[in-house]
């Protein structure tokens, strides 16, 4: 990918990127079909645990937060007419409950039967509120001001899909565009006191703020989607006002604070330790990514032997099929020899569009389940082209596809190398397989396990994703297979230039030159991703980290079962109890291989 969107990390919503895509355990948060309809009889109700009891609290809570989430999973009953909560009294109110829902679960303790429901809802949750309580010393909520972080990179996206087809639900949608103005205003307000208490995003990563939300504004602009949605005149005029009155002077106010006040003060220094508690923040942003608690140093070096061996087969490849010659001259080539670029922003998109279905073909040979849910591959809205590649799923009920959103700018700089990989970590197998699948579990997990999820397992699922292709045979040609051997590189250069940029005191350029000399990747593209990982420490070590740890089990698997090893059946185990966190994955798979000893 370069990068999976979802929703809340920690208990926190990130970016609009707090809320569409970034910061921690990436807690998709909004569900709970539970609330919507009547209630059974109390007397013919059947007894559930604690743990579920608050689980269910928990997750209505959270929906009650988060309203958006209902409607970005067309969850029945759900309204439409509220943005989330975005001020600092909301946010400690929210923390007092955390804390409270993560005494009350270590009370009742995790079940010991793996794979049950408690002990996937118990892990699941468990992780979410630790690792948010472990979050708050990031204040993170003080500077989501970057081109990756800020609240344009993702609340606009609901106007996308936000119901008008009644008279009730464009009532709502009216409802919802009035709140935009004061959470812009809010945003302002919370960068303010960011800057006053020592917070702020890089200034490298802040500069073009201002045009991309400027590019909010005109005729095309994305709050004017749900007119094109129905035809109702008076809904299109009152939209259409709300927009020209609120919305675009609540923009302009934004691009200009970001412009005149922000940019002036914002912190030259790239590391993390640089805002107040930063050095203490990294660590707990890697665990909240992640699920696991690797040292930067361990995550440093572990990028510096997997870049070692990458480069080993990058080697080959060029050494079999394309003449020789070193790894850097060879990227230099791909990323430059109009053989390998894009003569149209059109070409790009027919790239990916047209490896889409050889993809959804091969399923069946390595999965028992398949998603219902279908995917469809976009280019990204302008305010947005800066982007670097996301995903954003299905609804629950799979009315609605998985979105996977890639730049398409600049395409005779764009290599087609990496292209097809990338579709693959995206689509099939990647990501919209795990997703779809998990939102599809329906009663066999609790809601939690289908909407809550974590970057180590769904972006190393991913990752691992890129590879099984591979055994697919979905690499038809040398350069498409060196693309993934690309991908991967870019994965393990992740580990090194992250923890390099916030711990060990490296420049961007240093960061640059390091990709360039380990990818395909085009130049924008790195430079894009670059500023990706300044703005969000930590979430870049996750991709890698989690497709080891697949490996890993699967090589136990196929050790310890012999021939008897079933593919399909380890791979619907993997992502058979939705969200689990890296460490859950390890003991399910661990008795998963006894079940399949004894089953013998």
């Amino acid at each position: 990918m370069r990068k999976f969107v979802v929703i809340l990390s920690g208990g926190q919503v990130i970016s609009h990127s707090r809320f569409f895509g970034l910061l921690s355990f990436l807690a998709i948060a909004a569900l709970f079909t539970a609330c919507s309809g009547e209630k059974p009889d109390v007397a013919t109700e059947p007894e559930i645990s604690k743990i579920e009891a608050l689980a269910d609290e928990f997750l209505a809570a959270t929906l009650e937060r988060y309203p958006t989430m209902g409607t970005y999973y067309a969850i029945e009953g759900t309204r439409h007419d509220r943005l989330y909560d975005n001020s600092i009294d909301a946010l400690a109110d929210w923390e007092l409950r955390e804390d409270q829902w993560l005494t009350q679960l270590n009370s009742i303790g995790s079940p010991s039967e793996v794979g049950s429901r408690d002990w996937v809802t118990f892990g699941i949750m468990h992780e979410a509120l630790e690792s948010s309580v472990e979050n708050r010393v990031c204040r993170s909520e003080l500077w989501q001001a970057s081109t990756t972080t800020a609240w344009y990179r993702g609340l606009p996206f609901v106007f996308e899909v936000q119901p008008v087809g009644t008279e009730d639900e464009r009532e709502q949608a009216l409802a919802r565009l009035h709140a935009v103005a004061d959470f812009v205003d809010t945003e302002i307000s919370n960068l303010r006191l960011g800057i006053e208490l020592g917070y702020s995003a890089p200034q490298v990563t802040v500069a073009a703020v201002p045009e991309q939300v400027r590019a909010l504004i005109g005729g095309e602009s994305i709050f004017l989607n749900p007119t094109t949605r129905n035809n109702d005149e008076e809904f299109e005029t009152a939209v259409r006002q709300i927009y020209e009155d609120e919305i675009t002077p609540a923009i302009l106010r934004f691009a200009d604070f970001i412009e005149n006040d922000y940019l002036p003060q914002a912190r030259q220094v790239i590391a993390l330790s640089e805002n107040t508690d930063g050095a203490q923040c990294y660590p707990a942003l890697v665990r909240s990514f992640a699920t696991i608690r690797p040292s930067a140093d361990e995550i440093h070096a572990l990028g510096l032997q997997q870049i070692a061996r990458i480069r080993g087969e990058m080697h080959a490849v060029i050494d079999e099929h394309f003449g020789g010659g070193s790894i850097e001259e060879f990227l230099t080539r791909v990323k430059t020899d109009p053989e390998f670029t894009f003569e149209s922003e059109e070409a790009v998109l027919k790239y990916s569009v047209d490896a889409l279905e050889d993809a959804k073909n091969a399923m069946p040979n390595v999965f028992g389940r398949l998603p219902i849910a279908d995917v469809e591959v976009k280019p990204y809205p302008e305010f947005a082209e800066s982007g670097i590649g996301e995903y954003h799923p299905p609804s629950e009920d799979s009315s609605r596809p998985g979105i996977f959103y890639i730049a398409v700018t600049d395409p005779q700089h764009r290599s087609k190398v990496t292209q097809i990989s990338t579709l693959y970590h995206e689509t099939y197998p990647g990501h919209h397989h795990q997703i779809a699948i998990k939102l599809e579990l329906g009663d066999n997990v609790h809601t939690i396990a289908r909407y809550f999820g974590n970057s180590g397992f769904t972006e190393g699922w991913g990752l691992y994703a890129e590879r099984l292709s591979d055994e697919l045979g979905l690499y038809t040609n040398p350069i498409d297979y060196f693309g993934m051997l690309s991908e991967q590189g870019a994965r393990a250069s992740r580990l090194v230039i992250d923890t390099g940029l916030h711990t060990k005191g490296w420049t961007r350029q240093q960061a640059v030159d390091y990709m360039k000399s380990n990818t395909a990747w085009s130049l924008v593209d790195i430079e894009n991703d670059i500023n990706r990982y300044i703005s969000w420490p930590g979430q870049a070590t996750s991709y890698m980290l989690g497709m080891l740890e697949i490996q890993r089990l699967r090589t136990l698997a196929e050790e310890q079962l012999g021939d008897k090893f079933d593919l399909s059946a380890f791979h619907d185990r993997v992502v058979g109890f939705g969200g689990i966190t890296l460490p859950m994955l390890h003991v399910s798979v661990l008795a998963w291989i006894e079940e399949q000893k004894t089953a013998l």
